[in-house]
C-alpha cells in the first residue's frame, strides 16, 4: 500500500471508530439521562482532551480525546467521589439494579440499532451486485461431487433466497458454521430447478488462517470470456522486462493455448519464478518472448505476478443481464435489515464460541491494522460499502461488549445479575479482582489480534 493509501485508511479508520464509539456511548448517555442519572462527561476517545465543551443545566463535559480507541460516559457515582446530599438521588449507584442494567445495556443496544438503520438505508436505496451464476467448478471439490455445474443459477442456500453473489457467499458462510452440509437450490441451463446437497464435513473452515469458502467448496462466479489482451504494462515489472506491450494479445504460454483473460491470469498465478515461453500477437505479427513471473505472498499464499492490467471489455448487454439490485420497500426493507443484523450477530457469536472451545483458529482474529485496511478499501469504493462496513463493525462491537468479561459492559451486567439473584451488590473486592482479570483477558486478546495484523503485513 502506498503512502497516500495508508493515510486514507487511517482517516477512514478514525472516522469509523469515531462514529461507532459515539453511537455506543450515546446509548449509555441517553438512557442514563432518561433514568435520572447525572452525566458528568461524555468522551469520545481516551487520554488527554483535545476539545472540550460544557453544556446543559448539569454543565456536562463533551470531550474529544487524543486516543481514538474507545470512549466513556462518566456518571455521578458515590464510589468515584463525594456526592453532594441534594444530588444523591441522581447518583448511578443509588439507582435500582434494573435501571443500572438498562443503562449498561444501552451501549451495545445502540450498536445493534445503528446496524439495523445502516442496513435499512442500504436496502431502501438498493444494493448493486451480480447474479449468483456459477462459473468454473473445481475438480475434485465438494461442489463438483454434489453435481453443481457451470452456469447454474443459485436461487437459495438452505432455504434462504439469494439474489446476488454477495448474499449467496455470506449465507453459505453463515450456514457452514457448525453444520455438515449446505443445500443449494439451483436453476440449470435447462431451466430445471434442483437441490444440490454439498457435504462440508471435511472442510474445517474456522481452522484456516484465512477463510475462503468459495475456494474450499470449489465454486467461482461466472464471468464472460474476455480476450487476453494487455491494457497496460506497469513499470519495473516482469512483463516490462519480458518486452510485453499494451495491446499485445496473448496466444500461448509454454505451449498452452490461452483462450481468455481468466485462464491467462490463472496460468501466471500458478507459475511464480518459472521461466516460460510466451507467444503474443502484436499488430498482427506473432512474437516469442521469455516471461518469468515474480513471486508474491499474501495471507500465506504464494503466487505469480507480472505487473500488467488486462483489458476488460464486457459487452453492455451481458453487463445489464448480470447486474441485479436488491431494493426493498419501507416495511420489507426493515424486515430484511432486522434479519441481516440478527444473522450477522448470531454468526459472530457462533464463531466466538468456537474460538473459546478451540474449534476455530485464533488467526481469524483481526486488530486495528486490518480494520483500518478494510475501512480504507470500503470508503474508496463508496458510501454504501462503507456503511455496510460500519454495520458489521458495529455488530462486532455490540457483541464484544456483551461478553461476560469484567471491564466490558457484559461484565457489569454479570455483576448485576448476581445482585438480582443474591439480593445485594457484589463486594468491592470482587469488582477489583474482576477488573484485573478483565484487563488481562483484554490485553491478551488485543495482543493476539495485533500480532495477527503484523503477520499479515509481512507475509
Amino acid at each position: 500500500m502506498d503512502f497516500l493509501g495508508i493515510i486514507y485508511s487511517i482517516l477512514a479508520f478514525v472516522v469509523a471508530i469515531g462514529i461507532l464509539v459515539t453511537v455506543h456511548e450515546f446509548g449509555h448517555f441517553w438512557v442514563a439521562r432518561k433514568l435520572g442519572v447525572k452525566v458528568l462527561r461524555f468522551s469520545v476517545g481516551f487520554g488527554k482532551p483535545i476539545w472540550i465543551r460544557r453544556s446543559g443545566e448539569d454543565q456536562t463535559e463533551y470531550v474529544i480525546a487524543s486516543i481514538p480507541f474507545g470512549g466513556y460516559v462518566k456518571m455521578l457515582d458515590e464510589r468515584e467521589g463525594e456526592v453532594a446530599a441534594h444530588e444523591l438521588e441522581r447518583s448511578f449507584n443509588r439507582k435500582s439494579v434494573w435501571r443500572r442494567i438498562a443503562i449498561v445495556s444501552a451501549g451495545p443496544a445502540f450498536n445493534f440499532l445503528f446496524a439495523i438503520l445502516a442496513y435499512y438505508l442500504i436496502f431502501l436505496v438498493g444494493v448493486g451486485g451480480i447474479k449468483p451464476l456459477v462459473g468454473e467448478v473445481s475438480v475434485p471439490s465438494p461442489a463438483y461431487t454434489a453435481g453443481v455445474q457451470q452456469q447454474d443459477l443459485i436461487l437459495s442456500v438452505n432455504g434462504i433466497e439469494t439474489r446476488s453473489w454477495e448474499k449467496a457467499r455470506f449465507t453459505m458462510l453463515e450456514e457452514a458454521v457448525g453444520k455438515d452440509r449446505i443445500v443449494l437450490q439451483v436453476q440449470g441451463r435447462d431451466l430445471q430447478i434442483r437441490d444440490k446437497v454439498i457435504d462440508i464435513r471435511g472442510l474445517d473452515l474456522l481452522q484456516q488462517e484465512q477463510i475462503d469458502l468459495m475456494r474450499d467448496l470449489g465454486l467461482s462466479s461466472w464471468r464472460p470470456d474476455i480476450p487476453p489482451v494487455i491494457a497496460e504494462v506497469l513499470p519495473d515489472g516482469a512483463a516490462e522486462q519480458a518486452g510485453l506491450q499494451a495491446e499485445d494479445r496473448v496466444v500461448a504460454l509454454d505451449g498452452i493455448a490461452v483462450e481468455n483473460a481468466r485462464q491467462w491470469v490463472r496460468l501466471i498465478r500458478e507459475n511464480p519464478g518459472n521461466t516460460m515461453k510466451l507467444e503474443v500477437l502484436r499488430n498482427g505479427d506473432a512474437l516469442a518472448l521469455q516471461l518469468t513471473p515474480r513471486s508474491r505472498t499474501e495471507a500465506g499464499e504464494t503466487y505469480g505476478y507480472i505487473g500488467v492490467r488486462n483489458r476488460v471489455d464486457i459487452p453492455e448487454s451481458i453487463r445489464r443481464e448480470m447486474t441485479v439490485v436488491e431494493r426493498y420497500g419501507p416495511v420489507e426493507g426493515m424486515l430484511e435489515s432486522l434479519d441481516k443484523t440478527w444473522r450477522m450477530t448470531w454468526l459472530t457469536l457462533r464463531v466466538l464460541g468456537k474460538l473459546v472451545i478451540g474449534e476455530a483458529s485464533v488467526r481469524n482474529l483481526s486488530g486495528p491494522i486490518t480494520i483500518a485496511h478494510y475501512a480504507g478499501i470500503s470508503a474508496r469504493i463508496g458510501l454504501e460499502p462503507f456503511l455496510g462496513f460500519l454495520a458489521i463493525i458495529s455488530i462486532s462491537l455490540g457483541v464484544l461488549n456483551l461478553l461476560p468479561v469484567p471491564m466490558l459492559d457484559g461484565g457489569h451486567l454479570l455483576y448485576y445479575l448476581v445482585e438480582v439473584i443474591k439480593g445485594s451488590p457484589v463486594s468491592e473486592q470482587t469488582e477489583i479482582i474482576g477488573q484485573k482479570i478483565g484487563i488481562l483477558l483484554l490485553f491478551c486478546l488485543m495482543s493476539i489480534a495485533i500480532y495477527n495484523d503484523l503477520l499479515r503485513l509481512v507475509e
